[in-house]
């Protein structure tokens, strides 16, 4: 019987080329384009992409990338390829790639590069389900499956929410902070949030979201008054998930909370909702607001525990 030659491609979500306006207005086109990021009418929409948003945002976030770029990379793309490498070594007798859904590299220029593989496991970085992050990358697999006429068998695997050793992962990265160490933060669960609108025609993500906070509070043993579960990055005008983490960091001072800890579980790799909204303007904004500590704790990253994790992950669906 013939071995089923296999690889393991993982996917992130993208990031422009370079911290620069062209660069950025290139990569926010292809995102802000997708119907699953942002599902208002084609005609009500891209008239106000093409004609407002490309031409006034990308100018505002120059400096925003510039302060997370660090390498020629950036960070999205420099830590997912370290946690391939990471990943590459704990599972020598497949093939380990990554992509992303926008930018590049492309999930059709990386399925070009494993042809000689049967079969393919795909591991969105996303360990929550989301139509517009999991479900995206299904959309673009199947683009680019067409591409490049791929005759491979194909698993996707749809969530990680609730994973013991992802659970675990999060809860020794808390619990191995100064902060936490020293002192008695309250823990703010901080998720990217989507539209309310998703959310109320089934999308599972705030219920997966929910689960993922319970189970590392548990595994950390905190009590209720310890911890809170809020949502990032909205944006546009309509309601998004609540409670908003921002307007949270600006109220939970005059509730006596002058110490807390932000942890993102549904980033697998730090970036710009990370290090500048969270690290930067979060901060700032609870400062501001009376508190006194606000410390972060790093998304998993490339850490030796995220790629054990996820290699475990990948390793319970190989053939």
């Amino acid at each position: 019987m013939t071995e089923t030659r296999t690889a393991v491609m993982l996917i992130n979500l993208g990031t422009p080329d370079r911290p620069d306006e062209e660069s950025i207005r290139r990569y926010l086109k292809q995102f802000l384009s997708d119907p699953r990021v942002v599902d208002f009418p084609r005609w009500l929409w891209l008239p106000i992409l093409n004609g407002i948003i490309l031409r006034t945002r990308p100018p505002k976030l120059v400096h925003n990338y510039e302060l997370i770029w660090g390498t020629h990379d950036g960070p999205i793309r420099t830590v997912t390829s370290a946690l391939e490498r990471r990943i590459q070594t704990r599972m020598p007798n497949v093939t380990v790639v990554s992509a992303m859904t926008y930018g590049s590299p492309s999930i059709a220029s990386v399925l070009e590069t494993i042809r000689d593989v049967d079969h393919v496991v795909v591991l969105p970085l996303f360990p929550q389900y989301a139509g517009a992050t999991t479900g995206a990358v299904a959309d673009e697999l199947e683009r680019a499956i067409a591409e490049t006429n791929s005759t491979q068998t194909f698993e996707l695997i749809e969530h990680y929410f609730d994973d013991p050793q992802y659970i675990d992962a999060l809860a020794a990265s808390i619990k191995s902070h100064h902060a936490y160490r020293t002192g008695a933060p309250k823990v703010v669960f901080s998720f990217h949030g989507i539209p309310q609108s998703q959310s109320n025609r089934g999308d599972p993500y705030a219920a997966q979201c929910a689960k993922t906070a319970a189970l590392v509070a548990e595994k950390l043993g905190l009590p209720k008054d310890r911890w809170i579960q809020t949502y990032q990055s909205r944006f546009g005008p309509l309601p998004w998930l609540k409670p908003y983490t921002d307007i949270t960091m600006e109220a939970l001072p005059s509730d006596g909370v002058d110490d807390v800890l932000v942890v993102c579980p549904g980033f697998s790799v730090d970036c710009l909702e990370t290090v500048e909204e969270i690290r930067i303007q979060n901060r700032d904004i609870f400062l501001e607001a009376g508190g006194k500590r606000f410390n972060y704790v790093k998304a998993l990253n490339a850490s030796h525990r995220h790629a054990d994790c996820l290699a475990d992950i990948l390793g319970n669906k190989l053939p």
